[in-house]
């Protein structure tokens, strides 16, 4: 089921972090990540990913659930990359028929499956430890984001959840129908096709309702808002981003040190 609960205890550290510090984290580690193109830096940034994760009092169970997908999309990202690179040089591992992987290939596989693993990572760490009411808080004091943005996109994530519950009740009614795609492709992806239109005009409608709802009870309005739930940045927040730009610089400079480090260009 979807949702959009903390898989942290309210009272975790990583909970109690301001929201805008965790996202400045996230960034430093997602950026760094994307830019050095050699298999190193990420891979340490990873490994610090990984360490901290018993002091942030995360559950590993929830947060291994939410990563399942990402992290096999990364695998797939490895594989097809080090059999479709663009050249097949230095030492041949792999033949197989027409295909073939060699060092080289698998190295730039890996180098871009990694980098993917971190951005996925530290995304999920965030976003799946963070309250969106605190994240929409956080944003619109501490970086001055607009609250006709950030309210609505607070009021859109919200209804995330009630979207995968009508995609379930949608797909229980038509099999109940007989309506079922089988083993069939082409019948499948028509029924998803259907599904998904009649998601959208749902979602469109009650999108509408929405907005209009919000007008109305005076969320655009030009008059400065006040907050019942009042978001500092406070030293340990501070210590948070500092300690994330310290974790980017020592993996960069260790991979400047093994003369892997390559800029991405």
């Amino acid at each position: 089921m979807l949702t959009l609960v903390p898989i942290c205890a309210p009272h975790s550290p990583i909970a109690r972090v301001n929201p805008v510090a965790k996202v400045f984290a996230v960034a430093a580690v997602t950026i760094t990540a994307l830019v050095a193109a050699d298999w190193l830096t990420p891979l340490l940034l990873l490994a610090m990913l990984v360490v901290t994760l018993p002091f942030t009092g995360i559950r590993i169970g929830a947060l291994a659930h939410r990563l399942r997908w990402l992290w096999l999309a990364a695998g797939t990202v490895v594989i097809v990359n080090a059999i479709f690179a663009a050249e097949q040089t230095g030492r041949i591992l792999i033949t197989l028929g027409p295909l073939t992987i060699s060092e080289d290939a698998l190295v730039g596989g890996v180098a871009i499956g990694l980098r993917v693993l971190v951005a996925a990572t530290a995304g999920v760490l965030v976003f799946a430890t963070t309250d969106p009411t605190d994240l929409a808080d956080a944003l619109t004091q501490q970086l001055k984001a607009p609250p006709r943005f950030t309210l609505g996109s607070l009021a859109a994530l919200r209804l995330l959840p009630l979207l995968a519950a009508e995609w379930r009740q949608i797909t229980t009614a038509r099999r109940a129908r007989g309506l079922e795609g089988g083993w069939n492709p082409l019948r499948r992806a028509r029924l998803f096709a259907s599904t998904m239109f009649t998601l959208l005009v749902g979602a469109i409608r009650r999108a509408g309702r929405l907005a209009a709802a919000m007008d109305a009870r005076g969320f655009d309005s030009q008059t400065p808002r006040t907050y019942a739930r009042v978001q500092r940045m406070r030293p340990a927040d501070w210590a948070v981003a500092a300690l994330a730009l310290t974790a980017c610089a020592a993996a960069v400079a260790t991979s400047v040190a093994y003369g892997t480090f390559t800029a991405l260009s």
